[in-house]
């Protein structure tokens, strides 16, 4: 099975890029996919909803299926290095950068060269739960 990113608030192409629900769900497949990528569980979904004029999360909740033994400190080890506010998210993924017609064309998910695509927090990820269980 493969990748998915359940989005509420219609389509992307049509919303700018510094709208919250376009940039975090970007953010929310970019930490599961560096969760899966870290080996600790073969699946998970991350959610994340956010208050108009608040910019942290309202909520944050990642989902394992029993597969990591404790959901909340992967969460609370998530907001420490993950980018969370709509501002963080946009100068991580450096969103001001003219991409947006080549993801109208060819789908913004799953595809090498995209920020969100990367798996570079996997080493942090790992750090954090050794440090977390010493």
């Amino acid at each position: 099975m493969g990748s998915a990113c359940p989005v509420g608030g219609g389509g992307f192409s049509g919303k700018d890029f510094s709208k919250i629900d376009r940039s975090g769900a970007y953010l929310a497949r970019y930490i599961a996919k560096n969760i899966v990528s870290s080996g600790l569980v073969p699946k998970c979904v991350v959610e994340i909803s956010y208050m108009i004029g608040v910019p942290e999360p309202s909520s944050i909740n990642i989902e394992t299926f029993g597969r990591f033994k404790n959901d909340l400190l992967l969460t609370d080890i998530v907001k420490k290095i993950f980018p969370m506010t709509p501002k963080q998210i946009v100068d991580h993924f450096d969103m001001r950068r003219p991409i947006y017609l080549d993801t109208a064309r060819n789908g913004h998910f799953g595809r090498t060269g995209l920020p969100w695509e990367r798996m570079d927090k996997v080493n942090d990820i790992l750090s954090a739960i050794y440090l977390s269980e010493s």
